[in-house]
């Protein structure tokens, strides 16, 4: 629909329309002076070049509909004391929402050294994209802000998880026409189909179209009306359009849609919270809510310089950017004051450089200002997470090695009471790419179901309205829903298979930076953990083969700040139990936990488990044989198949040389092998020599690639001693130990590098070392003949006695 019909809703005052259009021509000549001013912020003096700033970076294209849509928000939530959360796709708008924040006067609260006034002004001028300031985009330090410039793409399933368990809350989400194009946009358009309009807030999207991106045009831009309403009502929305360039008529068109929009949101509201259970279920049968939405278009640079040198800029892809990109050019100083001046600031801010009165009255009050609600600070308060005990979920190991668990199996039965403890307070959500059940966490559908809106057939399992389990097969949009609920104070988890957390490389990479920055801003709060379980991993890819064989994820992690990042290789079900409780309880991390689902071995009672987590690294008496002295060579391993492969290496060579003296050192927590100045959870030097010697060699297996063993300890005195057994970028379609072999990381490969690594060992081992070669030729014979994994592989266990001094110790 067109936004035409005023019936409803009384038009705009003459008024209300001008002072609105005022405070939009304030917040846009804030916005012109923060890209280009370095001085005389009120032009109380003829512009000099003195006044411009040396280097001119922003973006003004998107800015002026920015302010706009600002602007008519704040009506909005005057009118009707709403609870709005404004989120700004088009992140390189930063300018128009840093003028907004301003001129709400939050932003002098959160930075007081930036005050409402003639000199707070020159202030944030000069800060802008400048050394020591802020950046060119919307960013942690602008108060109200989630949702960063780098993150194109995310905004919608931002706005999407801001919005889940929020029932309260209305999420603005501004989309850039060039934002739409990308993969995660498009995806997220179907978050619809989540959200429960009884115990959810709402979400209203608004696509704008200016029609050009860096140097050309968008695509929803060129393909007109009807067939992008049909895109739109194809997603769930029904949308209304907005275009104009006049700015009257703009503002009355605009005022309409919105009452339009914000009447339909309380509509489906009210009609589903009268029809919902107690629980926040909807009755069998209830049809999923169209969804208003709005699509303004409007000219890129609106307001802007009409030509520069002769060529169009308002309405063109010239205004991206900077309009005026070179000051010094003849006629461009002019130019720019001419723009400024046409904002006529002289009407807008009185003697000091406040806004004037009149204006300023406008701004919604408290809390109700979108730059200063509590949901984009953490919530505004600190909700911590209901973690029950761990230990009832431990696996009974008797002796090391003799009964086998699904690991993932057992922390999905612990997550299982997580969410039953939380589920009064709506507080914690799982969410994953259609993997929940794949990934062994079935058990928490005894508590909740999968959250869904859309149709639902007789053959359905485990889908309700007020399911606790976010499934998309999208890992863009898992990872946006999941950042905007932790962004708004609530707690989450997400699973998916190793090898595809890729797809979200960068918008891990951008949340990182978010906690990153928001640590040295004093007035953010705390946000609680993003938390990965990476399972599927590649040592058991059975039948996906090579395309599912992709470890390096954790490599890419690690170079992120070292108070950001931690990573977890729990070798059992015990120690995941330990890590996973652990994690929950942590604030402002990315928690990054590594564990198989298959059956297998399992290591450490829950007592030894919990103290050997809390080490992160630790010496397996029980398995090693060097009496607390020093050792012919220390077996390290990381990860639940490496420790596994290391065990039987160390059971075989034990067997076969019980004069050599091996020490077995499991790592749990990565980040110990980082030196303790690099690194919060780092071992001391001393601790690291202590573990791992000085001079002796180390065999390491490891679960990801071996290069990354070698840049967290390249610092180490025995780093020329480390060698690593990992991923080497071979693999298919085969059994469990064959991949391992492939890459060199089996019970034999790690013998045969033992004998190579020890002094004088290779002589007196030579028979050992043929048995090796036999063992690996007998492997490959029967692997391609039979489709499996030799007896003596699939049914190797850990001895269950031990007469060896120091080898039979209960763990």
């Amino acid at each position: 629909m067109n936004a035409t019909d005023t019936s409803a809703h009384p038009p705009l005052s003459d008024d209300l329309l001008r002072r609105m259009d005022a405070w939009w021509r304030a917040a846009n000549y804030l916005s012109v002076g923060q890209i280009y001013l370095l001085a005389n912020p009120l032009l109380r003096e003829p512009l000099q070049l003195a006044h411009v700033k040396p280097r001119l970076l922003g973006h003004w294209g998107t800015t002026p509909g920015l302010n706009f849509l600002y602007t008519h928000l704040n009506r909005i939530i005057n009118a009707r004391d709403l609870d709005v959360l404004f989120l700004a796709g088009p992140g390189h708008g930063g300018p128009a929402v840093v003028a907004n924040t301003w001129l709400e006067g939050t932003y002098s609260e959160t930075w007081p050294n930036v005050p409402l006034d003639e000199e707070g002004m020159a202030v944030l001028f000069k800060q802008f994209s400048f050394p020591g300031g802020i950046p060119s985009h919307v960013a942690p330090q602008t108060p109200g802000s989630i949702h960063e410039g780098g993150e194109l793409g995310y905004a919608l399933s931002h706005a999407y998880g801001a919005a889940f368990d929020n029932p309260d809350l209305i999420v603005a989400c501004v989309v850039g026409d060039g934002e739409a194009e990308t993969g995660p946009l498009a995806t997220a358009w179907h978050s619809n189909k989540f959200l429960n309009p009884a115990t959810d807030g709402a979400v209203l999207p608004i696509l704008h179209l200016n029609g050009y991106k860096i140097a050309g045009p968008t695509v929803l831009a060129r393909i007109g009306d009807d067939e992008l309403a049909s895109l739109m009502k194809g997603y769930g929305h029904e949308p209304i359009f907005v275009e104009a360039e006049e700015p009257a008529v703009a503002h009355r068109l605009m005022a309409t849609a919105f009452d339009t929009a914000f009447d339909e949101i309380a509509r489906i509201q009210k009609a589903a919270r009268e029809l919902a259970d107690e629980h926040g279920n909807l009755p069998p049968g209830y049809v999923r809510p169209r969804w208003p939405m709005i699509v303004m278009r409007t000219p890129k640079g609106w307001t802007g310089p009409k030509t520069v040198d002769g060529q169009k800029t308002e309405g063109s892809w010239r205004s991206h950017q900077v309009p005026l990109a070179n000051i010094s050019k003849p006629g461009h100083l002019a130019l720019l004051e001419s723009w400024m001046r046409g904002y006529k600031p002289e009407e807008l801010f009185d003697a000091q450089g406040r806004l004037v009165p009149e204006i300023a009255a406008l701004a919604p009050q408290g809390e109700k200002r979108m730059s200063a609600n509590p949901r984009s600070n953490g919530g505004g308060r600190v909700r911590e997470l209901r973690v029950p005990p761990f230990e009832h979920h431990a696996v009974d190991v008797p002796a090391p090695g003799q009964v086998d668990a699904e690991a993932t199996r057992v922390m999905g039965a612990f997550l299982r009471e997580v969410m039953r403890v939380n589920d009064p307070t709506r507080n914690f959500r799982i969410f994953g790419p259609d993997e929940t059940a794949s990934n062994r966490w079935g058990d928490v559908f005894d508590v909740t179901s999968r959250t869904w809106l859309a149709e639902v057939t007789p053959d359905d399992i485990q889908l309700a309205t007020n399911g606790r389990v976010m499934e998309i097969l999208s890992e863009h949009t898992c990872q946006g829903w999941l950042e905007g609920y932790l962004l708004t104070g609530r707690h989450g988890f997400m699973s998916c298979y190793e090898a595809f957390i890729h797809i979200i490389d960068s918008m891990f990479n951008q949340h990182a930076k978010w906690l990153k920055v928001i640590r040295e801003i004093p007035w953010r709060r705390p946000l609680p953990s993003l938390n990965y379980l990476l399972t599927s991993h590649v040592w058991r890819q059975d039948h996906n083969g090579f395309s599912h064989q992709d470890p390096g994820f954790i490599d890419y992690a690690v170079n992120k700040k070292s108070d950001t990042v931690r990573v977890y290789l729990p070798p059992d079900a015990n120690t995941l139990l330990a890590v996973t409780d652990h994690v929950l309880r942590t604030w402002n991390r990315i928690n990054i936990i590594v564990a198989g689902k298959q059956p297998q071995a399992q290591w450490l009672d829950m007592d030894s488990a919990i103290r050997h987590c809390a080490d992160g690294i630790g010496i397996w008496q029980w398995a090693s044989n060097d009496d607390g002295g020093e050792p012919d060579v220390v077996m390290a391993c990381a990860g639940d198949v490496p420790t596994m492969e290391t065990l039987a290496a160390v059971d075989l060579l034990r067997n076969c040389l019980p004069d050599l003296k091996i020490r077995v050192v499991n790592v749990v927590d990565l980040m110990t092998l980082e030196p303790a100045d690099r690194h919060p959870h780092g071992l001391p030097d001393a601790d690291f020599n202590a573990l791992f010697t000085t001079d002796k060699p180390v065999i390491f297996a490891h679960h990801s690639y071996p290069t990354l063993i070698h840049k967290l300890t390249y610092r180490r005195a025995n780093h020329a001693n480390i060698h690593v057994h990992g991923f080497i970028e071979e693999g298919t379609t085969t059994t469990p130990f064959d991949m391992t072999v492939l890459n060199r990381l089996d019970r034999y490969h790690l013998c045969e590098a033992v004998i190579d690594r020890v002094d004088g060992l290779a002589q007196r081992a030579a028979h050992l070392r043929q048995t090796l070669h036999d063992k690996l030729a007998a492997h490959r014979r029967y692997v391609d003949e039979y489709g499996d994994d030799m007896p003596e592989i699939r049914d190797w266990r850990w001895p269950a006695v031990r007469n060896t001094q120091g080898g039979g110790e209960k763990a």
